[in-house]
């Protein structure tokens, strides 16, 4: 259903869209709580940060979604690396990669606001503590700033 929501098929109001990513992550919550106590390192691409930036940008109450987290003992990153990057620059590499921009991705607007809320998160340590990679970078020095932090 995200993919498809992603890709224009169906159209959900914010509270919808972070329930949905919200099941997602509480769906692997116990295998995640596995890995760690085997003493694995996991790494998330596009946790539950995303989703706050993503949704509450929409309109989804940012207390209410950390609430949400809370009661559900979500698990919380020991670091979350934001890779701050242009939208113009976003989009010209995420076309470059995959073609198909789905409905964020190819949206200039959307990700001109959606940096500004990402940036506040990271100033704010908005659930965990983050830090920031400067992804104007060539996207092989990108990689080794964000090794640093893993």
């Amino acid at each position: 259903m995200l993919h498809e929501f992603l890709y224009k098929e169906y159209d959900f109001s914010p509270e919808t869209q972070f329930l949905l990513y919200f099941a997602d992550f509480i769906k692997d919550k116990e295998k995640i709580n596995q890995w760690l106590e085997q003493g694995k390192i996991v790494i998330a691409d596009r946790y539950f940060t995303t989703t706050i930036a993503y949704q509450c940008l929409k309109g989804f109450s940012l207390d209410k979604a950390l609430k949400i987290a809370r009661l559900f003992d979500l698990l919380k990153p020991d670091t979350v690396v934001y890779i701050d990057i242009p939208a113009k620059i976003a989009v010209e590499r995420k076309f470059k990669e995959k073609g198909d921009l789905d409905r964020h991705e190819g949206d200039i607007k959307f990700l001109l606001e959606l940096r500004s809320v990402f940036q506040k998160l990271v100033k704010d340590n908005t659930f965990a503590n983050w830090v920031m990679v400067n992804g104007e970078e060539e996207i092989s020095q990108v990689f080794e700033q964000v090794k640093k932090y893993v």
